[in-house]
């Protein structure tokens, strides 16, 4: 059972369309997760490590790794860990700091990740295929919208947490 079908006819139209979109995203998510592992042999964690350093042709610290990531520096270092012993990233000593080191992709982890991204966009092409070019024009505009009022709200939820807890 998908969140989705959870909604019920006298729910909101609004609830309906926001368990539609999670139910959208998981199903996404799902098909990335899964090609991911079939045919790279790998997650989507560390595709989106990967992803974060391909960013950075000088590498990154960890603990922007984690920021970036919103995950704790444990789990990247498990990640980094992995990744290291499998060639595809390397440890750099940062320079002025030899208690730091930077995080970066082999020449090799660069290229593996590159055939990852091609597959990872080829997934995410073939979730759209049956919208014309316009209605995900139309989508992206709509949902433009809904960004900027969640990010609205958000913000005005913050100040009000903000003017309670002062």
């Amino acid at each position: 059972m998908d969140l989705e079908s959870r909604a019920h006819a006298e729910n909101p139209d609004e609830l309906r369309l926001w368990l539609r979109l999670l139910t959208c995203t998981q199903l996404i998510e799902k098909r990335v997760r899964l090609g991911l592992r079939t045919e790279f042999e790998t997650t989507l964690p560390r595709f989106d490590l990967m992803a974060q350093l391909e960013r950075e042709p000088h590498g990154m610290k960890m603990g922007e790794l984690s920021r970036r990531m919103m995950v704790s520096g444990g789990n990247i270092t498990t990640i980094t860990d992995q990744l290291v012993k499998e060639g595809w990233v390397e440890r750099v000593d940062e320079a002025g700091d030899r208690r730091a080191w930077r995080v970066q992709l082999t020449d090799q982890g660069r290229a593996y990740f590159h055939d990852m991204a091609k597959a990872h966009e080829r997934w995410i092409v073939n979730a759209f295929e049956t919208l014309s070019l316009k209605e995900i024009q139309t989508i992206h505009k709509l949902l433009h919208k809904i960004k900027l009022q969640a990010q609205d709200n958000l913000h005005e939820s913050l100040i009000d947490n903000l003017a309670e807890n002062s």
